[in-house]
C-alpha cells in the first residue's frame, strides 16, 4: 500500500520507545484558558492589542479558542501508535511524557497504566484499518510524523473525520476488550454476566469477551476532550461524540456466538458457547459502509438542547449507528504545501480499467496518467515435498503500472 513516503504501511515506523521531554500542555477548559491568557498578558508590552480588549471580547475569544482546543485535536492521542512494541507504558512518569494527550487523558493514564499498552495497540489498529479501507481512494489515510497525526481535513468536520473518529473509538474498545479476555489486565477479565443455559438450549461457558469494559474505557478515554467543560456546546464536538459512539456500536451490533461441541467421537451431546467480538476487519467494513452513506448535518437548538439534524430536511434522520459530518470534503486532488497532509494524487497508482474511485480517471482528477512496464518476480509452480516443506520456482513477468500525472 502506498503512503506517499510519509509512513510505513502500518502507519508509523516502529522505532524503540523514545519519549520527548515534558511539554507545556494546552489549557483543557475555558476557565483554565482564560487564566492562561491573563497570566501571559503580564509579560506583554502595554501597547499590545490583547491588553486593549474588553472583557466581552476576551470572553468571546476564550470560547472560540476553547472550541478549537476541544475539537480540532481530539484525535491527537493516536500519536501513541508511534511508540513501538519494544517499549512499554509502565509507570505514571511515562504518562506525563506521552505526546498528544490532554491533561485529563494523562490522569486516566496514571489511574490505568496497565491498560495503556492496549490503548497504544488500539491506536495502531485504527491507523492500519483506516489505511486498508482507504487504500484505493484519493485520501488514503496517510499519516504525518508530527501532530496532528492526520491532515487538516480530519479536523474540519468532514466525512473522512467521521470515519477516523469512529474507527479510533472502536479500536480502543476492541483492543482493551481483547486484553481483558487474554488475562493481560488485573482490572477486568472474561464477562461472567453471561452464564447459565440459553433459550436455544446450549450452556453458556468459556470466556465471553468483556465488551462492556472495553466500551466504557473507550468512552472515558477517547471522549474526554469533547466532554470537557464547555466542549459539548460546539457542533464539532457533538459530531465527534456521535461518531465515536457509532464506531463502538459497530462492535456491539456484530457480537457473535462461538460454540464448541463435547461428546463421544465429536458428537454434540453437550454444547458450550460464549460471546465473541467480530474480527476488526469486519468492524472496519461496517464503518466504511457507514462512511459511504454518511449524513451531512447541522446544529439546531430544540428547546434547551442542541442537536445535530440533517442539513437537507428531505433526508430521513440518522440513527445512532450512522456517521455524520458537518461540511463537504476537499477533492484531495492537489498537493497543498500550506496544509500538512494534503498530498494530492500525483504519483499514485491507479486502475486503468476501473470506473470507480480507484480508476485512473477519478484518481488522477482528469490530469491523465503515465504507464510503464516493470518486471515482477512471483513464486510459482509450488510443490509439497514429504516431509514437510513447499518448494517453489521464481517466475518473472512484465506488468503495466499506471501512475497519476
Amino acid at each position: 500500500m502506498r503512503n506517499d513516503g510519509l509512513t510505513s504501511s502500518s502507519g508509523f515506523p516502529r522505532s524503540p520507545l523514545s519519549l520527548p521531554p515534558p511539554q507545556t500542555r494546552a489549557p483543557s477548559s475555558p476557565h483554565h484558558l482564560r487564566s492562561w491568557i491573563i497570566q501571559k498578558s503580564h509579560h506583554l508590552p502595554s501597547t499590545h492589542p490583547l491588553l486593549e480588549m474588553t472583557g466581552e471580547h476576551v470572553l468571546r475569544c476564550v470560547l472560540m479558542l476553547c472550541c478549537a482546543l476541544l475539537s480540532a485535536n481530539a484525535s491527537n492521542w493516536l500519536y501513541l501508535a508511534k511508540l513501538s512494541s519494544v517499549g512499554s507504558i509502565r509507570d505514571e512518569e511515562t504518562c506525563e511524557r506521552l505526546r498528544g494527550l490532554i491533561q485529563r487523558q494523562v490522569q486516566i493514564c496514571k489511574r490505568s497504566v496497565e491498560v495503556m499498552d492496549a490503548v497504544r495497540r488500539g491506536a495502531q489498529l485504527a491507523i492500519d484499518e483506516c489505511q486498508f479501507q482507504f487504500r484505493n481512494r484519493r485520501w488514503n489515510c496517510s499519516t504525518l510524523e508530527t501532530l496532528p497525526v492526520f491532515s487538516k481535513a480530519i479536523t474540519q468536520g468532514t466525512r473522512e473525520a467521521a470515519f477516523v473518529y469512529a474507527i479510533s473509538a472502536a479500536s480502543v474498545a476492541f483492543a482493551v476488550t481483547r486484553a481483558c479476555s487474554s488475562g493481560e489486565l488485573e482490572k477486568c477479565g472474561c464477562d461472567h454476566n453471561v452464564h447459565g443455559v440459553s433459550p436455544e438450549g446450549f450452556q453458556w461457558s468459556g470466556c465471553s469477551d468483556n465488551i462492556a469494559y472495553g466500551v466504557a474505557f473507550s468512552q472515558s478515554f477517547v471522549d474526554v476532550r469533547e466532554r470537557s467543560k464547555g466542549g459539548q456546546s460546539s457542533s464539532q464536538a457533538l459530531m465527534n461524540l456521535h461518531n465515536n459512539e457509532a464506531g463502538r456500536k459497530a462492535i456491539l451490533s456484530n457480537m457473535r456466538v462461538e460454540c464448541k461441541c463435547h461428546g463421544v467421537s465429536g458428537s454434540c451431546e453437550v454444547k458450550t458457547c460464549w460471546k465473541a467480538m467480530p474480527p476488526f476487519r469486519k468492524v472496519g467494513n461496517v464503518i466504511k459502509e457507514k462512511f459511504d452513506g454518511a449524513t451531512e448535518v447541522e446544529q439546531r437548538k430544540v428547546g434547551s438542547t442542541k442537536l445535530l439534524v440533517p442539513r437537507n430536511s428531505q433526508f430521513k434522520p440518522h440513527t445512532d449507528e450512522d456517521l455524520v459530518y458537518l461540511q463537504p470534503s476537499p477533492d484531495f486532488c492537489d498537493y497543498d504545501p500550506r496544509t500538512p497532509g494534503m498530498l494530492g494524487t500525483v504519483g499514485r497508482q491507479c486502475n486503468r480499467t476501473s470506473k470507480a474511485i480507484d480508476g485512473c480517471e477519478l484518481m488522477c482528477c482528469g490530469r491523465g496518467f503515465q504507464t510503464q512496464e516493470v518486471e515482477v518476480v512471483d513464486r510459482c509452480s509450488c510443490k509439497f515435498h514429504w516431509c514437510c516443506y513447499v518448494k517453489c520456482k521464481k517466475c518473472r513477468k512484465m506488468v503495466e503500472i499506471h501512475t497519476c500525472r
